[in-house]
């Protein structure tokens, strides 16, 4: 079973913290690269945030969101976390976690697999 399972989404006031899991199938994990994208009302999904899968856990996050966001993973959880601090209302979207293969990591058309979504609100 492929499957990704996206939580810990909710309200929070501007300048509050969230972390995000996304749990994944074990075949997944271990095989893919793992990212977090978002797509808020009239906007297309873009990239948050990616971490590799080999030995290196290297990451990388758009700049909006660089020095406020961090991803991790947990490979004997099979789950990739994203640690979001001092939030914004211009980071309310729905954050959708994906697997990948190909490049480039920072486009969505690079990942065949994609969890539900979880909203994050943020007020000001």
């Amino acid at each position: 079973q492929e499957q990704l399972v996206e939580s810990g989404g909710g309200l929070v006031q501007a300048g509050g913290s969230l972390r995000l899991s996304c749990a994944a199938s074990g075949r997944l994990f271990s095989n893919y690269f793992m990212s977090w994208f978002r797509q808020a009302p009239g906007k297309e999904r873009e990239f948050v945030a990616t971490v590799t899968k080999g030995i290196g856990r290297n990451t990388d996050y758009a700049d909006s969101v660089k020095g406020r966001f961090t991803i991790s993973r947990d490979n004997a959880k099979n789950t990739v976390y994203l640690q979001m601090n001092s939030l914004r209302p211009e980071d309310t979207a729905v954050y959708y976690c994906a697997a990948g293969q190909r490049a480039p990591y920072y486009s969505d058309t690079s990942y065949g697999y994609w969890g539900q979504g979880t909203q994050v609100t943020v007020s000001s």
